[in-house]
């Protein structure tokens, strides 16, 4: 079986590493010249939760040739149709495309290769790029998990899982869209807000202004998949819509009382949407917090903070300043 991991950046890179170490084919992908040439060279190092060096092998996408049965997609979203097209070249009939993106990238990849070609996965790690082929694993190697799904037939869905599981534990969802949701939830709060402040998850959890925000939009979150009808699925064993969800004062406390504590095995990640923009690159915010507003104009739930938080991230874009003041811009929601 050939296997691809096209975009392997941070995050396909510590994926593709566990891959090839435990003795699977794995072609990593990707378009940054001095990554692959380090990568050939050297080997993948993973530093930082985990620590080892794997030899890998590494490929710009003008080298590829032939036909995958597997492509485990990895780049951002904002180019998608672009990317889905070239690759639909190389993924063969019968094969299967399995986007680990954020938000919810399925439905438009099966309108470009067919709804049984295509396979998602939300992944509740993280991981920072250090530099040419490097990458930090930044997630308790406890939280090393996968939520693997289908839209149609499923593909090569149980060859996937096997590779998944090469590096930590993987469920497949039947309610793929509400692992999906969790996902959302979780990167909506705190990848938007360790974007806005320049801070990492814990950083977000621990301090209390920037809690308070978090924690709405974690509830906006839940109301508008409520709306839906979306049932979010646990995280990692935790029904993260039970605990967090609040209507009176007291059951709010306690949400606010727990997020530090859920935070705790992802405390030193950085959101991959404030290493973009610290690059000079546009981010994928419409994709996450954005997907949460559009769903809510479509359901009639507000989602006053994910705009805000939109709007902010696109401020940081055109160069205004990464500093965690920039929460005191919430200031105002909490009086509406």
């Amino acid at each position: 079986m050939r296997t691809m991991i096209y975009g392997a950046g941070a995050l396909g890179t510590v994926l593709g590493a566990y891959i090839a170490r435990a003795g699977r084919q794995v072609d990593l992908v990707n378009r940054n010249r001095a990554h692959v040439a380090a990568l050939k060279e050297s080997g993948a190092h993973v530093t930082g939760k985990a620590d080892f060096v794997q030899k890998v092998s590494a490929l710009l996408p003008e080298e590829l040739s032939g036909e995958y049965d597997v492509i485990i997609l990895m780049t951002k979203q904002q180019h998608n149709a672009e990317v889905v097209a070239f690759l639909k070249q190389f993924l063969k009939e019968d094969g299967a495309l399995c986007t680990c993106q954020n938000g919810l990238p399925e439905p438009a990849i099966a309108e470009a290769i067919g709804a049984d070609r295509t396979l998602g996965c939300a992944i509740a790690w993280g991981a920072t790029f250090k530099g040419e082929g490097v990458s930090e694993l930044t997630s308790d190697p406890s939280a090393l998990t996968f939520s693997l799904g289908a839209l149609g037939k499923g593909n090569h869905l149980d060859d996937v899982k096997a590779l998944f599981e090469c590096m930590g534990t993987v469920v497949v969802e039947k309610n793929f869209l509400g692992a999906r949701w969790s996902k959302l939830l979780i990167n909506s709060a705190f990848s938007g807000l360790s974007t806005v402040t320049g801070a990492t998850f814990g950083e977000v959890a621990r301090n209390k202004a920037s809690r308070r925000v978090a924690q709405r939009i974690i509830k906006e979150c839940i109301d508008v998949a409520k709306a839906a009808g979306i049932t979010i699925e646990p995280v990692q064993g935790h029904k993260i819509d039970k605990l967090f969800d609040y209507r009176g004062p007291l059951k709010k406390a306690v949400s606010f009382a727990l997020i530090p504590v859920a935070m705790k095995k992802h405390a030193s990640l950085v959101a991959s949407m404030l290493q973009d923009i610290r690059a000079g690159k546009k981010c994928e915010i419409d994709a996450i917090n954005g997907v949460v507003c559009d769903f809510g104009r479509k359901y009639g739930v507000p989602t006053p903070f994910c705009e805000r938080t939109v709007g902010l991230v696109h401020l940081l874009e055109e160069g205004a300043p990464i500093t965690f003041t920039n929460i005191g811009k919430y200031s105002d929601l909490f009086r509406k």
